[in-house]
Order: structure tokens, then sequence, then C-alpha cells
């Protein structure tokens, strides 16, 4: 018999009076790891309970034996699921800040630059003055998430996540480019990009697995009939997951509207099966040099920014929700012999 005081202690995630308040993000994984949990022990307890009943009726200790090895071999198999879920989980969790660094792009070094960074409610980058006859293109500013404001946060093949922000671009005058959004930077398959911009009237996704216009006009293969134009305010999101049929994969979203799920694999991109290791994600603003126009300038300002453990990193808790299946129906057969 499980104590009843033990079982109050473990339930606390269900809302009984007296539960702490658990992190944002965190409340359904803790629910789900000690829910298993609790049914794990209850399991093994009368299995437990019932075996050694069975066995000494019928004199057969290998069969209380066996039956506790098997079991205990699923419960490893659940702990690995819950383990796998909750080092993704928390990891993604750790981003609290963002790194910016001014001018990864520095063609244009006399053009007057400002950067604010009030993470998670507002980024800024504003460059003026944006005009020289020397050789050069572009001026680019980049700001990457963080988990301690002082290096960009380093994702790993399996930190499964939720990117998404407001973004306000705007061209003073729109032409040259001024361009500004997602950088995805993952390793062998390059840099995955996914802006708007002022002169084409963009929302687009190129770079790495994919490209995506959401400019066409028939959705989601070919787009929502959506443009662009300089001052507007678009949300912009970008998810990493595990698919349906087992794949890392990306999805982007603009204003609600999603693309389709694209898949890494050895035949598209450089041929990786997900991110690498040390890949970085993160927003930037890119303005082109206009050599006859003193005055051009723009601004990329990015609000309301979130970041959040992908729901697909659920899925790793098959590993433990599928041999807890066999456990149960096991247990049903055994116990009733």
């Amino acid at each position: 018999m499980i104590p009843k005081s033990w079982v109050s202690d473990q339930l606390w995630v269900a809302g009984a009076p007296g539960s702490p308040v658990l992190p944002p993000h965190t409340d359904r994984l803790q629910a789900w790891t000690i829910l298993l949990k609790i049914v794990l022990d209850i399991l093994s307890n009368t299995v437990r309970m019932r075996t050694m009943k069975q066995s000494r009726a019928n004199n057969q200790p290998e069969f209380s034996m066996n039956l506790l090895q098997r079991y205990g071999c699923y419960a490893s198999l659940i702990g690995l699921g819950l383990a796998a879920t909750n080092g993704a989980y928390a990891q993604i969790n750790t981003i609290n800040s963002a790194f910016v660094t001014p001018r990864v792009f520095n063609d244009v070094p006399g053009a007057v630059g400002t950067y604010v960074n009030n993470y998670p409610s507002l980024i800024s980058f504003s460059e003026q003055g944006m005009s020289t006859t020397n050789a050069a293109f572009a001026n680019r500013d980049l700001w990457q998430f963080s988990n301690n404001g002082t290096s960009a946060y380093q994702f790993q093949p399996t930190d499964y996540f939720q990117a998404s922000f407001d973004l306000t671009l705007t061209g003073t005058p729109i032409t040259p480019r001024k361009e500004a959004g997602f950088l995805f930077s993952t390793g062998t398959d390059g840099d995955v990009q996914f802006i708007v911009n002022t002169d084409g009237h963009e929302v687009v996704q190129f770079g790495g697995v994919s490209f995506y216009s959401f400019n066409f006009s028939t959705p989601p293969a070919g787009g929502y009939g959506m443009t662009y134009n300089s001052g507007d305010t678009i949300r912009l999101s970008i998810s990493y997951f595990l698919d349906g049929n087992g794949k890392n994969a990306l999805q982007f979203g603009a204003n609600g509207n999603s693309s389709p799920v694209f898949e890494f694999g050895p035949t598209v991109g450089g041929g990786a099966l997900g991110i690498d290791a040390g890949s970085t994600l993160g927003g930037y603003f890119q303005i082109v040099n206009d050599p006859s126009n003193p005055s051009n300038g723009g601004t990329a300002v990015w609000g309301n920014i979130t970041m959040v453990p992908e729901p697909s990193a659920w899925a790793l808790l098959s590993l433990g929700i599928l041999p807890l299946g066999l456990v149960l129906r096991r247990c049903r057969v055994n116990l009733a012999l």
C-alpha cells in the first residue's frame, strides 16, 4: 500500500492547496515527470506484492525475480526518455538575455549607429548617414540569444525551440535595401535567414535546407500573398523540432501564417541531419550604402521577443511512454495469472 502522505507530497503539481507556483514553461514537464514516477512506483509496489504472494504459493522465486528485472529495464528506458526531455528543456530555459554585436559588417565606419538592448521587450538598431563614395557594400548589426548576456547561446542538435518577435523595419528612404529578421547560423547547413526588406517588400526565408516566400498567392506551398512595407510591424517566428517522421525540421511563421515543414537530411542543404552543436540564433539589421545620399538611414526594432522549448520536445517522452505502455500491458496479463 502506498502511504497517503507520500502520494499527496508528489501531487502538488495537480494544483492542491499550498502547491508551489512553477516557473514559466516548466509546469507541464514537471507534471509529466512526477506523474510517470508515481505510476512507476505504484506499479512496482503492486507487482512486487502480487509476485511475492504468487511465488510463495507456487514456490517459484525465479518468477518474481525475472518479472521485476524486466520492469526494471522498462523503468530505465522511461528514465532515459525523461532525462533527455528534461535536458533539452532545461537548456533552452536558461536563455534570459541577448548578446549584441554592432557592425558585423562595417563597410561605412563613418555612419552613426545607435544600439538599444532591453531584451526581451525591445532591441533596436539604427544606422544613419550610411553614405560613402568609397567602395562599400553595407553595415550589419547583430543580436543573438544568450544565457549570460556576454556571449551567444550555443544551441545543440536536440535543443528544440520556438522563437518569435514583432519586427518593425523603417528605411529613410526605402532604397537602397534595408533588411532585418532572423539569422540562424546552423553550422553544416550554413545561415538560415528569415527576413523582411524595404525595397522588395518581401517576407522571405532562404538559406540552409529551404527557401520559402510568403509573398506568393497560394498558401502554404506558394505563399500567402503577403507584402511588407517600410514601417509595418510584423510577427515572425521560427521553430526547430522533431517532426512526425522522426526528422529534425524547421518551420517559419509570419503574422500567424505558417510555411511548410522543411526537414534536414542528406539530400538537402549541406546534408546534415540537424543543426550542429554550437549553432547560434538571433536577429540582424543590414543597410546598404548609398554613395549619392548622405541622409541614407534606417532602423530595425524587435519587440515582444520570446524563446520557449518547442512542444515537440515532448516527443522525447516517447522513449519512456512506449515502454510504460508495455509495462502496463504486461502487468495486466501477469496479474491476471
